[in-house]
């Protein structure tokens, strides 16, 4: 078993925010065992995170009371190999019939996630890094099983049969494997002399890693994804674990390597840049719906604002003409009382001589009582020679009195 922990697979994830049912990543070997990861992009119990699990590969084909212990942790990378994100390590964890699959539930809040791949054209890298500590299939200690992916290999092709299987070296592979088979033994004939493993299932597994690794290799590099090579170096490590002699496939994906970076960069970079320009466009996109919105609420605002003013103006045209006809009240009530002050001096002036005619009347008057008074006296004085006078002579002197009356009320009429 595993001493260390190594890198056993690379899985990308694409369109994630448009993801909503579980994904599981291919089938990978570790320690002798098949696993595989199970993603739950809005989780396995809340829509708010991410769930990330590991399992055995189809537990079915594995027997009954089979076990696996094994630690292991994720990491979650952007596109450009930046870490986004880094799990606890599980530990001494044991994978059985009644505990399938460990991992973690709230891995990370998906709003989180996605915030940080929105600029990675919303895909991410996940990995696994994993220590397979034992394994046990009926109470028996024994190299780790791949029972799962021949199983698989069965299904895909149905008109095969064990019967159909032929021994190559002690490999029993399929009819359809046997030239590749073949040409690898004769080429490097001492590939498989440190596999110790007597467990057909398990030597015809590892088998079909090693062709799965060369076929990938032999593709052209442009067509290889940085995925695929990540896979392909995690499953040479696993074959020269278990024995096999695979030091020119290291060699030649070294070469893939170089091969598939001076092909791939002039191409990834323009891939990179047109997704960054994709990115931004849909940022720009979204500034102008939001600006659109400010400007209809600014519209708004202005118009109200427009609304405001022009009743402040009628407002204030209605509070002038008040003001104008209050002023105009003003004017004609000052003119009224400048008029009435005139008036008033008149009616003084006027009041004035009808103040010095009425003296002037009373003096007369009191003159008059004065000359009255001496004509009674002098009535009295005289009143004893009265009945010796002739008439005529009494008819002269009341002539005589009655002319001095007259003139004296002559004089008061003018006066008045």
């Amino acid at each position: 078993m595993g001493t260390q922990f190594r890198k056993a697979l690379t899985l990308t994830v694409t369109n994630f925010s448009q993801k909503s049912s579980p994904i599981n990543s291919p089938p990978f070997p570790s320690g002798g065992c098949s696993w595989y990861i199970k993603v739950y992009p809005k989780g396995s119990a809340d829509d708010n995170y991410l769930s990330l699990f590991l399992s055995p590969d189809d537990p079915k084909s594995l027997g009954l009371n089979w076990k696996r212990r094994a630690n292991f942790y994720f990491v979650l990378l952007n596109q450009s190999g930046k870490e986004l994100h880094r799990t606890p390590e599980i530990g001494d964890q044991w994978f059985r019939d009644d505990s399938l699959s460990w991992g973690f539930p709230q891995t990370l809040p998906r709003k989180k996630l996605l915030d940080k791949i929105f600029l990675d054209n919303d895909r991410f890298n996940i990995e696994i890094y994993i220590k397979v500590i034992e394994v046990v299939e009926g109470y028996h200690m024994f190299p780790a099983s791949f029972t799962n992916k021949l199983l698989r290999s069965s299904l895909e092709y149905p008109d095969k049969s064990e019967k159909e299987t032929v021994d190559i070296n002690g490999f029993k592979v399929l009819s359809s494997q046997v030239t590749s088979v073949k040409q690898i033994f004769e080429e490097h004939p001492d590939i498989a002399e440190d596999f110790k493993s007597k467990n057909q299932v398990v030597k015809t597994e590892y088998m079909s890693v090693l062709l799965r690794v060369i076929e990938t290799m032999a593709k052209p590099p442009q067509s290889i994804s940085e995925t695929e090579l990540s896979n392909v170096h995690s499953e040479l490590t696993e074959l020269t674990e278990v024995g096999f002699k695979v030091e020119w496939l290291k060699a030649k994906l070294e070469e893939v390597c170089v091969a598939f970076k001076k092909a791939n960069a002039d191409g990834c970079r323009i891939q990179q840049l047109e997704e960054h320009v994709k990115n931004l466009e849909q940022i720009v996109s979204n500034l102008k719906v939001e600006l659109d919105k400010e400007k209809a609420k600014s519209t708004a605002k202005v118009l109200s604002l427009e609304d405001t003013l022009s009743d402040l103006k009628t407002e204030l045209g209605k509070e002038k003409a008040k003001n104008a006809t209050a002023t105009d009240k003003f004017l004609l009530l000052k003119d009224t009382n400048s008029d009435l002050k005139v008036e008033l001096e008149k009616e003084k002036a006027k009041s004035t001589s009808a103040a010095a005619k009425v003296l002037s009347l009373k003096e007369a008057l009191s003159d008059l009582k004065v000359e009255l008074d001496d004509q009674k006296i002098v009535n009295s004085a005289t009143t004893a020679n009265v009945f010796s006078w002739e008439d005529d002579d009494d008819d002269l002197f009341s002539h005589t009195n009655c002319l001095g009356i007259q003139q004296k009320t002559n004089a008061y009429k003018r006066i008045n």
